[in-house]
């Protein structure tokens, strides 16, 4: 297979485009091309008057290798297509465990299944289907379920979330990811678009069905079961305690992937207690920014604003300060609203989704200030937990209720109380409170907030427009904790234990967390090998 980078393709593309522009580069025939598909696809905006994709494109033909030495072009390569590769080889005495059901421990379920190890997968939160049920419950009447919400059921977190693929790691896993996710129901074009995205709306049936494909490779998931405690012996695990509707019950098992996402508190304190280590980790608070959709096309597109096949505008943005703190955005969900996503009572979380269309009004991104340990004020492991805890805790009170503080930008920059929305009006269900984000929020925070705010402005005029809105607080951007493994993925005081993905503080996504997952269960299936 061909491999040609660089293509500059108009935005009114197809296909006998595409065909004739290959063999145009390649020196050939059309009718040599036996095959063609994108292999990337990104939107290059740099100049407004000249919007236009960016594409690489796969081409089948014979002699591809002559082809490809004749011209001697570097962005003309010969590429095999990418196939995934189970190790060999691997038996176990007893099942491997997979703790959570979110994309790290979905996919280390996917591949102990496929490589016929039978994995128990348990998950405290609710099927998907019963879940978004509770999760719209919550949504609509503020009534919470502390065990199945945004930030627990199946799926994980990103289930309520733009669905968003794009990811900085370059590991060949996340093909193997993508390819799964198409196989389960999810959009062919997340295997080439820059930055893919399956949406709310869809994500879940993908995740239905891979939960589904374990279990037909033999494996077995348990809803509304939760992991209570690790057995072990002179360093090695034995097994694990679980809880389900009161019961508990023991499982043997030597092999254990935790991946219990990022706001799993009662588990970082379980592992407190029983002196596994852990170290707080830096990460990010701030609030969700709120803008009018059609802005954001004109600024981002100008006159192609609109084009059918540029769909919704997006952005990413980001300043260093001089008081050495960063302002970025992060979680951008174009045409989404913000969501309330608390997984403990009388607490105020957001966070942003969108579906797959992303034809809302609004769009919004959250807009984080870097925290490190020494930020904390509570020393130890858990510190980063109850600094999260304490500033939730303070926007749940500016309301007394789930509704959310809200905050014009144009009096979140000169300090004062909102008391009315402008142009932008926010999508933030249970509700929003016209409020001050400097009562729940720390003031190096709100301060680094608004000088971003202003410096982003000249990233993207009209950032800092004064009826954006600001939803506070967004305090779930990654895993206050590390819990430490070695180089075999181990836990170095507890053999057999696999921390994984988000909530162990080895990934930072949907993505890179699923790859995380498939690290973990192929060092089982390595280690297993090595012991027969």
């Amino acid at each position: 297979m061909i491999r040609i980078t660089g293509v500059s393709a108009p935005l009114s593309y197809d296909e006998a485009w595409l065909r004739k522009s290959a063999a145009k580069k390649l020196h050939i025939s059309e009718k040599d091309i036996q095959g063609l598909e994108v292999f990337r696809r990104s939107v290059d905006a740099r100049k407004k008057d000249r919007v236009h994709f960016t594409m690489t494109v796969d081409v089948v033909m014979d002699k591809e290798k002559t082809v490809v030495s004749r011209l001697r072009d570097p962005n003309v390569q010969s590429v095999l297509p990418y196939r995934y590769q189970l190790p060999a080889g691997a038996v176990l005495p007893r099942r491997p465990v997979v703790i959570g059901l979110g994309p790290g421990g979905l996919f280390a379920g996917l591949i102990l299944a496929q490589a016929g190890l039978r994995p128990l997968v348990i998950e405290r939160g609710e099927p998907v289907d019963r879940r978004t049920r509770s999760v719209r419950q919550f949504w609509e009447q503020g009534r919470l379920d502390p065990d199945s919400n945004v930030q627990f059921g199946e799926g994980g977190a990103g289930t309520f979330s733009d669905g968003k693929l794009n990811t900085g790691t370059k590991d060949p896993r996340a093909r193997k990811v993508l390819q799964e996710l198409v196989a389960a129901g999810a959009p062919g074009e997340i295997l080439w678009q820059a930055k893919p995205h399956v949406g709310t709306d869809r994500l879940p049936q993908a995740v239905r069905n891979i939960r589904q494909t374990i279990c037909e490779w033999g494996g077995e998931v348990r809803f509304e079961t939760q992991c209570v405690g690790l057995l072990h012996k002179e360093g090695q695990l034995t097994g694990v305690r679980i809880r389900c509707h009161g019961q508990e019950e023991e499982i043997s098992t030597r092999h254990v992937v935790l991946a219990v996402g990022h706001s799993a508190r009662d588990t970082f304190s379980m592992l407190q207690e029983m002196k596994i280590p852990m170290e707080p980790k830096a990460f990010s608070i701030g609030a969700r920014i709120e803008h009018r959709q059609a802005w954001l096309d004109r600024a981002q597109y100008g006159a192609a604003a609109g084009h059918p096949a540029l769909g919704a505008a997006d952005y990413h943005l980001a300043v260093h300060l001089p008081n050495g703190r960063g302002v970025y955005s992060f979680c951008m969900c174009p045409g989404g609203t913000v969501v309330a996503a608390a997984s403990e009572e009388n607490t105020v979380v957001t966070n942003g989704m969108s579906c797959f269309a992303r034809d809302g009004e609004n769009c919004n991104a959250a807009l984080l200030v870097g925290v490190e340990p020494a930020d904390f004020g509570v020393p130890g492991p858990l510190g980063g937990v109850e600094f999260q805890r304490k500033w939730e805790k303070a926007a749940y009170a500016l309301s007394g209720s789930y509704a959310a503080p809200v905050q014009r930008v144009e009096d979140f920059l000169q300090g004062r109380k909102s008391t009315r929305w402008g142009e932008v009006t926010p999508t933030y269900r249970p509700g929003a409170v016209p409020e001050n984000l400097n009562r729940c929020l720390p003031e190096f925070v709100t301060e680094s907030m608004r000088q971003g705010i202003r410096l982003l402005d000249g990233k993207l005029h009209g950032f800092a427009m004064g009826d954006a809105l600001l939803t506070g607080v967004e305090t779930r951007s990654s895993s206050p904790v590390r819990i430490l493994r070695d180089d075999s993925l181990q836990c170095p005081m507890l053999r057999g234990l696999y921390p994984c993905g988000e909530g162990a503080g080895y990934a930072g996504g949907i993505v890179s967390a699923a790859v995380d997952g498939i690290r973990c269960a192929e060092q089982i299936l390595l280690d297993s090998a090595r012991k027969k």
